[in-house]
C-alpha cells in the first residue's frame, strides 16, 4: 500500500483515540450522576418518562437479580412489539409500496436480532420493510439494544465500587434514559444532520422515479436514512436500510462520511474503558485495559487490509497488477467501492468485525481468505474493544480469569480492585466462557452437513464452510454482518440463527451479571503485599495471553477448516 493509505489509517486510529478520553470522562458524569453540561435541557424529558413508569420504579436501588430481570423483561416486551410490527406491517401506516406483512419465521429472526444489538438480515430492507417498520421496527431498538449492553457493563464496574458488601448495582431503568437521552439521541440528531448535509436522504418518502440520459426511468428507493445510519454506528448496530449496506451511496456518500461512520463506531466502545477507569478511581488500571485491546486491534486489523493489497494467484495469473500506483489500486478490489479503494474498505472491515458493528462498506465474502479471516477473529474473541458493554464485559471476563491463574502461579492472592475472585466466580466465568464456542462451532458444524443447511450455499467446499462459520460467529457475537454467499432467509437459518443469537446475548449477561452480585456482596480488601497487582504492564501482557490462548483453543481449527484451507489451496493452484 502507499504511505497515503497508511496515513489515512493511522490518522483515523489516532483520532478514534482522541475522542475516546473526553468521551470517556463525559459517561463517567453521566454513570456517577455528576452535573452535565445538558442536564437543564435533558432533566424536563427524563422527568417526563419517569412519571410515566413510575418515581419508584425508576429510583430503586436495584441487586444484580433485579437490574438482570428488569432488563430481561424490558427487552421480551419490546420484541414482542418488534415482532407484531413486522408481521402487521401491511396494516400500519407509511407504507406507499404496499409491502405484505413479513413471514413469522423471518420476523422472529429479525426481531431477535435488533433487540440484542445484532442486527442480521435476512431480508433486503428497501424491497421488504416499510418506512414505518424501518423506524418503528428497526431503528427504534438500534437505540435501546445499544443502551442495554451499555448499562450493564455500567452495573458490572458498580460492583468493584461498592463498598462493605453492599448490593446495589444502580437502578436499570434510570441508567437506560439516561443514556438515551444524554448520549445516544442528542449525538444521533447532530450526526443525521451532519449525514443529510453529505447526501443521505431522511424522507418519508419511499422512492423517487429517475429519468436517466439514455430514456425510460428508474425507481430509486429512498426514506428515513440518516437518522438510521447514525444510531446504526455510533450505537454499533450493524444492518442497512439498504441491501448493499453502508456501500450504498445513500448510507456512505463520501470518504468524509466513511471516515466519520468509522469514529462513530470505534467512539463509545473504547470510552467506555476510559469511563471504567474513572469510575473505579483507579485510572491506571484502565488505561491497561485499553492497551490490551488496542494491542489486538494493531495485531489483527493488518490482517483485514494487507491480504486485500496483496490480491490473489487467480489474479495475478489474470495479468490484474497487484501493485498500488497512482494510476490504479492494485490487489483485490473485488466487492469493494472504487470511491473507497482497499485501504479505507479493509479499515471499515476491521474496525466493524472487532467492535461488532456489523456495517459493512465492501462484500467481505469477496475478501481473499485470510482478509476474510482477518474479520471473523475479531468477533471470535469479541473483546477487541466490541460492542456496546459486551466487549467490556468479555475483556473483564478474561481478566478475571487472569487474575485467579496468574495468583495460582506465583502464590499472590487473586484479588481484583479489591475485591477477591474465588471459586463462585470463577464457575459462573467458566460458565459465560463456553457460551461462545459452544453456540458457534456446533450449529455451523451441524450446518455444513445437513442437507438443509448445504442447500444454502452458493460456494462449495472451504469458502462455503467459511460462509457458515462467519454466519453463526456474526451472530453469536452481536455483529450482524454476513459473508452473503448464504442464503440465511430459510426455515433453518432463521431459526438457528435467531437462538443463536437469543443464547449468545443473555445468557452470558446472566452469568456475568451474577459474577457481579458476587463481588458486590464481598467487602473491599486494603491491597497488601500479598496481593497481585493488575494495574501493571507485565499483568496487561498476561492478560493478553489469557485471550489469545484461549480464543486459539476455542476456534484455531474452525479457522484450519476454513480461510486458512482456502488459503493454501489458493496459493497451490488447487482453486483455479
Amino acid at each position: 500500500m502507499t504511505w497515503q493509505n497508511w496515513l489515512q489509517i493511522a490518522l483515523t486510529l489516532l483520532i478514534a483515540l482522541a475522542i475516546s478520553v473526553p468521551a470517556g470522562l463525559y459517561l463517567a458524569k453521566v454513570f456517577m450522576n455528576e452535573k452535565t453540561t445538558l442536564d437543564r435541557l435533558i432533566d424536563p424529558l427524563d422527568n417526563l418518562v419517569y412519571r410515566m413508569i413510575g418515581r419508584e420504579a425508576a429510583g430503586m436501588p436495584m441487586d444484580w437479580k433485579a437490574y438482570t430481570l428488569h432488563m430481561l423483561a424490558t427487552n421480551m416486551f419490546m420484541a414482542v412489539i418488534i415482532f407484531a410490527i413486522l408481521v402487521f406491517q401491511d396494516h400500519l401506516p407509511l407504507n406507499p409500496l404496499h409491502f405484505a406483512g413479513v413471514e413469522p419465521m423471518l420476523a422472529f429472526n429479525t426481531a431477535i436480532s435488533f433487540i440484542t444489538n445484532t442486527d442480521w438480515q435476512n431480508y433486503g430492507g428497501e424491497t421488504t420493510l416499510s418506512n414505518f417498520s424501518q423506524m418503528a421496527a428497526i431503528t427504534f431498538p438500534m437505540f435501546t439494544s445499544a443502551a442495554t449492553g451499555f448499562v450493564v457493563a455500567m452495573a458490572f464496574i458498580r460492583a468493584f465500587t461498592v463498598k462493605d458488601g453492599g448490593a446495589d448495582l444502580g437502578n436499570f431503568y434510570r441508567d437506560l434514559i439516561r443514556l438515551l437521552t444524554r448520549v445516544l439521541l442528542p449525538a444521533s440528531f447532530v450526526i443525521a444532520l451532519f449525514l443529510v448535509w453529505q447526501g443521505s436522504p431522511q424522507t418519508l418518502d419511499a422512492s423517487v422515479v429517475a429519468h436517466p440520459v439514455q430514456g425510460g426511468e428508474q425507481t430509486i428507493a429512498l426514506g428515513p436514512v440518516a437518522s438510521f445510519e447514525t444510531i446504526k454506528h455510533i450505537g454499533t448496530n450493524g444492518g442497512g436500510f439498504f441491501n448493499a449496506n453502508a456501500s450504498h451511496p445513500y448510507e456512505n456518500p463520501t470518504p468524509l462520511t466513511n471516515l466519520v461512520l468509522i469514529l462513530l463506531m470505534m467512539s463509545l466502545p473504547s470510552a467506555l474503558v476510559v469511563c471504567f477507569g474513572v469510575m473505579i478511581g483507579r485510572r491506571r488500571q484502565g488505561w491497561i485495559l485499553y492497551g490490551v485491546m488496542a494491542a489486538m486491534l494493531f495485531m489483527f486489523l493488518p490482517l483485514a487490509i494487507l491480504p486485500e493489497q496483496s490480491g490473489t494467484p487467480m489474479l495475478a495469473k489474470a495479468g490484474i497488477e497487484t501493485a498500488a500506483s497512482a494510476a490504479q489500486p492494485g490487489g483485490n478490489m473485488e466487492g469493494k467501492e472504487v470511491r473507497f479503494g482497499i485501504a479505507e474498505s479493509g479499515l471499515f472491515a476491521g474496525i466493524t468485525t472487532t467492535f461488532t458493528t456489523g456495517s459493512v462498506n465492501a462484500m467481505h465474502d469477496s475478501f481473499t481468505p485470510l482478509g476474510g479471516m482477518g474479520t471473523m477473529i475479531g468477533m471470535m474473541l469479541q473483546c477487541v474493544f466490541g460492542g456496546k458493554g459486551v466487549g467490556f464485559l468479555n475483556a473483564l471476563m478474561f481478566g478475571l480469569i487472569a487474575v485467579f491463574i496468574a495468583g495460582l502461579m506465583v502464590g499472590r492472592t487473586p484479588e481484583f480492585l479489591g475485591k477477591k475472585i474465588e471459586r463462585t466466580e470463577i464457575i459462573l466465568l467458566a460458565l459465560a466462557l463456553l457460551i461462545h464456542p459452544l453456540v458457534v462451532l456446533a450449529p455451523s458444524s451441524w450446518s455444513i452437513i445437513a442437507p438443509y443447511g448445504v442447500s444454502s450455499l452458493n460456494n462449495a467446499a472451504m469458502h462455503g464452510y467459511s460462509e457458515v462459520l462467519y454466519a453463526f460467529v456474526s451472530s453469536a457475537a452481536n455483529n450482524g454482518s454476513a459473508f452473503a454467499g448464504l442464503n440465511g432467509n430459510t426455515p433453518w437459518y432463521n431459526l438457528a440463527l435467531g437462538f443463536t443469537i437469543l443464547i449468545g446475548r443473555y445468557p452470558p449477561i446472566i452469568f456475568m451479571m451474577a459474577v457481579a452480585g458476587s463481588i458486590a456482596a464481598k467487602p473491599t480488601v486494603a491491597p497488601g503485599i500479598g496481593v497481585l497487582r493488575t494495574d501493571t504492564v507485565q499483568f496487561g501482557v498476561f492478560w493478553l495471553a489469557i485471550i489469545l490462548i484461549v480464543g486459539a483453543l476455542s476456534f484455531f481449527p474452525a479457522l484450519v477448516l476454513g480461510p486458512i484451507a482456502e488459503f493454501f489451496a489458493m496459493k497451490n493452484g488447487l482453486l483455479f
